[in-house]
């Protein structure tokens, strides 16, 4: 079967993806704010990262919010619909899919300061651009994002992206979109395809899967599978941090032949060797009867195709404000937040939104949406005098793909609970093709949503 005939099997007909987008739009409206009344207030409100989380609070404040001065600071002309990168890197968008402007999604009545913040004064309330210009603040919002780390990856450079198998779904639309030419290329012909994910925290921990998942089922369709090896590299002794998706993860890998290299995480590629060198952890073994530490090891593993990961961290002004957690996370910098209100454990002015919580959870464009409310709850309430009643409960969703048009939406908690928002509609261990249409229709109609503060 043509490419363009396979794909367009895959997909859904005209009436279903109509009714599907409809259905998007309604989901959009779920969780919209009610109108409340205005609050008079002068607080100059600070919001540093103009990504979903800066941009959808800033629409919340500025409806909320009367005679406040609001200030965003971003530097990025572009803003990035992140969970449309793996459909990039699919084949199913072109890299503009995902890129709007920034200014597009801003209300009129915030400040949009051009440039990145260059330092972050907690105890003096003041943010420096990198032009030097100092903002102060009465409250300050942390919606930063993460940094991709590649430097973390020896021997890759991203100009490396979309050539000698190598891939970087991860990277930006345009790298995305180099991936799929590049898995494109691997899946004619087969091989040996290698997946991980880095050992820090990371934006949507299911990304990795998905791809492998995808690779497959394009190995398939074109009928190179049995020439080709799929491995994924995990950073410990899981697939996912959630056990009871971890092993539904684990039988279906197991179904389709995937190889797992558990406590592997990559440290390097070699491009012209086609090779990719993982540590593995220190281990105990019994020698003689004797309980022996044994040191870490270095494995090395040939690929034809592979989806670098590089490990991820605050962004460097975040580490250096104080903000972050001394004795969690050490090394990756996320802000010291209390779990479930989102308020700074130290600086009860400061709130954080999105990646840059240091949270057990709640890394994804789902768990922003239910940030921001919580977050405006507090603030409102601290300009009234009064205590925020919001609780983020840790909500984070996960549209798992496991072959084109099939998902599973795994929605779970802190506490490893499945919350699913459809019981009853949609089972979230079952690879579904309305999981599916969620992904590949309806979620950027809700993001967008958010965007604009009405969802």
């Amino acid at each position: 079967m043509s490419e363009s005939l396979y794909l367009r099997a895959a997909l859904p007909s005209r009436r279903g993806f109509l009714t599907a987008a409809a259905g998007g739009v309604a989901l959009a409206s779920l969780g919209a704010p009610a109108r409340a009344q205005a609050v008079r207030t002068k607080a100059r409100i600070v919001i540093v990262g103009a990504g979903a989380g800066g941009t959808g609070i800033a629409n919340r404040l500025a409806e909320r919010l009367e005679g406040a001065e609001i200030t965003i600071v971003d530097g990025r002309k572009d803003h990035w619909y992140q969970p449309g990168f793996t459909l990039i890197a699919a084949g199913l968008k072109p890299a503009g899919y995902s890129v709007s402007s920034t200014g597009d999604w801003l209300p009129r009545s915030v400040k949009w300061v051009e440039d990145y913040a260059a330092n972050i004064d907690p105890v003096a309330q003041t943010v420096t651009t990198a032009d030097g210009t100092r903002l102060d603040y009465d409250y300050l919002i942390v919606a930063a994002g993460l940094t991709l780390n590649w430097a973390g990856v020896e021997g890759f450079d991203l100009a490396q992206v979309g050539q000698n198998g190598i891939g970087a779904v991860y990277a930006g639309p345009d790298q995305a979109e180099a991936t799929w030419r590049a898995m494109d290329a691997f899946t004619d012909t087969g091989g040996t395809a290698l997946f991980s994910r880095p050992a820090t925290e990371m934006k949507c921990a299911g990304a990795p899967l998905k791809y492998a998942f995808l690779t497959d089922d394009y190995l398939r369709r074109k009928g190179t599978r049995d020439k080709s090896q799929m491995i994924y590299a995990a950073h410990n002794k899981a697939l996912f941090s959630v056990p009871i998706v971890n092993e539904k993860l684990k039988l279906l890998f197991r179904d389709r032949g995937v190889d797992v290299r558990y406590d592997h995480v990559l440290k390097a590629i070699d491009v012209a060797a086609k090779t990719a060198t993982f540590t593995t952890p220190a281990s105990q073994a019994i020698k003689e009867g004797v309980i022996v530490d044994t040191a870490a090891t270095e494995q090395t593993i040939a690929f034809d195709f592979i989806n670098v990961i590089p490990p991820m961290t605050a962004p460097k002004v975040v580490q250096e404000s104080g903000l972050s957690w001394a004795d969690k996370w050490v090394g990756q910098g996320w802000i010291e937040v209390d779990q479930g209100t989102l308020r700074h454990l130290r600086y009860p002015n400061v709130f954080g939104i999105g990646d840059i919580n240091g949270v057990p959870k709640g890394k994804t464009a789902a768990s922003v949406k239910w940030h921001i409310p919580v977050v405006e709850d507090h603030l409102v309430a601290a300009l009234q005098g009064k205590e925020g009643t919001a609780v983020f409960n840790g909500y984070t969703s996960c549209p798992m793909i496991t072959r084109i048009g099939r998902a599973m939406l795994i929605e779970f908690d802190y506490q490893d609970n499945l919350v699913p928002s459809f019981p009853g509609v949609i089972a979230p261990l079952e690879e579904l093709w309305i999981s599916w249409l969620m992904k590949e229709t309806a979620l950027k109609p809700t993001y967008n949503a958010m965007l604009r503060g009405k969802a």
